[in-house]
């Protein structure tokens, strides 16, 4: 079992999942480093230090027997298949080094830290791990985070917008300390629930930056002519950009950038064969002391997207899983039998395609139906879910509504069930109820004001599936006297229009958090953003604070934002759970958005070779980041 240390904040049992210590075994019974092969020579010539130096005085120490895993060998490269050039941030997403991160159990526990205490869910102390440092050997201390905090994020020209909205709870900043030399603290006067799932994020907020190397690009420490000089040399307009450009430790697009990923780039964009070796000074070793990553090296191939199939299926990746859909499994089962091994993971998102009612539509006939809630369920009965599954899907994905998947602790099974039976006499009793009742001579009903109910369904049309969903549930729809029209469009297009209120309903694919925990923010569930589908008025005036688009007037939208407030206010795990479920209650009875199916399967593809990577797993972007809960510093190659 792993070694757990609780937190001390009193009252925070929302955050007792977050361990004090990452170390899959004590201290005391910390194994002997052994060093990586490839890494000997360099040892051995004085260019390395040993690895024994190399790595933090508590690494994190990974027991993966007990998780049911195999120890590995070093050595290896690893190949995948990528669309453009921006790609080389799958090395970050993928390689999921985080100040704090989830395991596959969905729980928070410190990764790049040592520790991290919060008290009242307002005081955040993180202790760094001494001796840890970054991959060009460089320490790793609180300077990093003050550098980023006074000379980053606090700075003006470089930060215009001023702190991440993940730091500003309540538009509120915090105090920030450096208690020694690896003890940072943030304390905000009232609860931060955004900032520790922003940490491990995917797409992560990084609050710190290796100030070694930074300084040389910042006019505050730079010598001016130095950097004027630099700045021409790059083609860039200012200093701030040059530094955005050498800095960016998301893009990882600089291969002189220092890293504590497990792989520092060293032949970066735009080059077709972007190049990656092992970070020396990786933190993370196994029970038997190998210092992870346990592969030297990964290749980041180039590819045209349509090609990623194709070269898959050849044996051309030994991981893969981007550029690949539902609709390639059945080539992959078929090709490369001798090399690669198609797996099946379950994708994290909450309907793999779910219809839009919007509900600010210009309109006033159409608005005044699609806030009749009796409408939206007529909808959803029509549609037969099973049929998309069986035709679609091979009956591997599950009829649901649009919410959490059963793998999200959140789950109750009347979340996804609520309306989804196809009952196409209900659905025409419903809307025989509304009023509904004349037709035209095909059958067809008609709107209150004599119009055909002519139900036009904008797409942005990037997947053929979504179209080949949406001609199912226009057959489905004729049933009830509703006549479906799909409405191709480019995605900004789509959005340009559903922000005007020019779009009856869209289609999407739905929610992102499909395996949300309490913790997670359930901003999805909330009108806050403008290019929301469902209700881009009401969004537009919570994100500018009134400043635009319409108050809400609908109760049980209010609702969702009282829960919202009670969520983000909340030091109690239950008080945050009651409220992710009492939202999530709300949009199964209300049908705010109509999902179809989920659970729909994406392929992984990899080496027959390649070990430790899970037979069974969610292919989700956050929590999870893709492949990068499951740890693919601990996947290796049987030789």
């Amino acid at each position: 079992m792993r070694e757990k240390k609780r937190f001390s904040g009193a009252g925070l049992p929302w955050l007792a999942c977050v361990a004090g210590l990452l170390t899959a075994v004590s201290a005391s019974a910390q194994p002997a480093p052994q060093e990586p092969p490839i890494l000997a020579e360099a040892v051995a010539k004085g260019e390395l230090p040993p690895v024994a130096e190399r790595m933090p005085a508590k690494p994190y120490v990974i027991d993966l027997q007990a998780d049911g895993r195999s120890n590995g060998e070093h050595g290896g490269t690893l190949h995948t298949l990528v669309r453009k050039h921006s790609d080389s941030k799958l090395l970050v997403i993928y390689g999921y080094a985080r100040l704090v991160g989830y395991t596959p159990e969905l729980e928070l526990k410190a990764d790049l830290l040592e520790s991290i205490t919060v008290d009242e869910g307002r005081i955040f102390t993180l202790k760094l791990r001494p001796g840890h440092r970054w991959s060009d050997g460089h320490p790793f201390t609180a300077e990093d985070f003050r550098y980023y905090w006074e000379d980053v994020a606090n700075n003006e020209t470089l930060s215009p917008s001023g702190l991440p909205s993940a730091m500003m709870p309540g538009k509120e900043s915090p105090e920030f300390e450096v208690l020694d030399d690896f003890t940072v603290r943030y304390t905000w006067s009232r609860p931060n629930p955004f900032f520790l799932p922003r940490l491990s994020g995917a797409y992560p907020l990084f609050i710190y930056r290796p100030a070694h190397y930074m300084k040389q690009f910042h006019e505050r420490y730079a010598e001016p002519e130095a950097l004027a000089a630099m700045v021409k040399e790059a083609a860039v307009e200012s200093w701030a950009a040059l530094h955005e450009r050498k800095g960016n430790l998301y893009r990882l697009s600089n291969p002189d950038l220092p890293t504590l990923q497990p792989w520092k780039l060293v032949t970066g964009p735009p080059a077709k064969r972007m190049r990656a070796v092992r970070n020396p000074y990786y933190h993370r070793m196994d029970g038997e002391g190998r210092q992870l990553p346990y592969i030297d090296e990964v290749l980041l191939l180039v590819t045209g997207g349509g090609l990623i199939p194709a070269k898959t299926a050849t044996g051309e990746s030994d991981l893969q899983a981007r550029g690949l859909t539902f609709k390639d499994i059945v080539v992959m089962k078929e090709a490369g039998s001798d090399t690669i091994k198609t797996l099946l993971w379950s994708q994290g998102i909450g309907s793999q395609l779910a219809l839009y009612p919007n509900l600010n539509v210009k309109d006033p006939g159409w608005r005044a139906l699609l806030r009749d809630v009796r409408f939206r369920r007529a909808l959803s009965l029509a549609v037969d879910r099973k049929a998309i599954n069986n035709f679609l899907y091979f009956g591997l994905a599950k009829p649901s509504n649009n919410t959490v998947l059963p793998y999200s602790p959140l789950y109750k099974p009347q979340f996804t069930d609520s309306w989804i039976e196809h009952n196409p006499d209900q659905a025409n009793a419903l809307l025989d109820e509304i009023g509904l009742t004349e037709r035209d001579d095909d059958g067809f009903r008609l709107l209150p004001d004599g119009r055909p109910m002519e139900l036009i369904v904008e797409t942005a049309g990037e997947v053929a599936e979504q179209i080949d969903t949406l001609e199912l549930i226009a057959s489905n729809w004729e049933e009830i006297g509703i006549k479906l029209l799909t409405k191709p469009l480019q995605r900004e297009v789509v959005r340009r229009r559903v922000t005007a209120g020019d779009t009856v309903m869209s289609a999407w694919s739905g929610i992102t958090v499909g395996i949300a925990t309490a913790d997670t923010t359930p901003d999805e569930l909330i009108p806050d953003h403008r290019y929301d589908p469902q209700w881009p008025k009401w969004g537009a005036y919570y994100q500018t604070d009134g400043q635009s688009g319409e108050p809400v007037d609908m109760p049980e939208v209010a609702r969702l934002l009282e829960l919202y407030s009670d969520w983000t206010n909340a030091t109690d795990d239950d008080v945050r759970t009651a409220a992710w479920q009492e939202m999530l209650a709300i949009h199964a009875d209300q049908l705010f958005s109509i999902g179809t199916v989920a659970g729909v399967r994406q392929p992984v593809v990899i080496s027959k070779t390649l070990m430790n990577v899970p037979p069974e797993a969610v292919y989700a972007w956050h929590p999870g980041a893709n492949f990068g809960i499951y740890q693919p510093d601990t996947f290796w190659f049987q030789q």
